[in-house]
């Protein structure tokens, strides 16, 4: 797959992560927040104003493994790493607690997608 069909295919699936989250009384802060240190790609309150930050894996094939091999120990660290940075740029702590979720988006080979929702990992 090309560069630009990944990024396709990533877009959509945090596309259908927003839509998700949403359903569920979520409210968006932010998408696709970068700094120096990295990007986090969803940062939302959960319906009980948890502040959640959230990574979204998609993948057309199982052939390097699902999306749940795509994220790694070295990836949860970054995602903690780069919630200390959010949170000390916003003038209060938003939320009541931090947890980091994974949805993780699996497409068949028709094209239908499947997500499954990770809370606190």
């Amino acid at each position: 797959m090309t560069h630009n069909a990944n990024k396709f295919l990533g877009q959509k699936g945090e596309d259908l992560a927003c839509t998700h989250l949403l359903s569920r009384g979520y409210r968006l802060l932010e998408r696709n927040w970068r700094c120096e240190r990295g990007e986090i790609d969803i940062i939302c309150l959960d319906p009980d104003k948890q502040l959640v930050i959230v990574e979204v894996k998609t993948r057309s094939s199982s052939l390097y493994g699902g999306s749940d091999y795509a994220v790694v120990p070295k990836k949860y660290a970054r995602l903690r790493l780069l919630c200390g940075i959010w949170i000390a740029q916003q003038e209060s702590a938003p939320g009541r607690g931090v947890r980091i979720d994974l949805i993780l988006i699996d497409v068949d080979k028709r094209g239908k997608a499947h997500l499954k929702h990770l809370k606190g990992v």
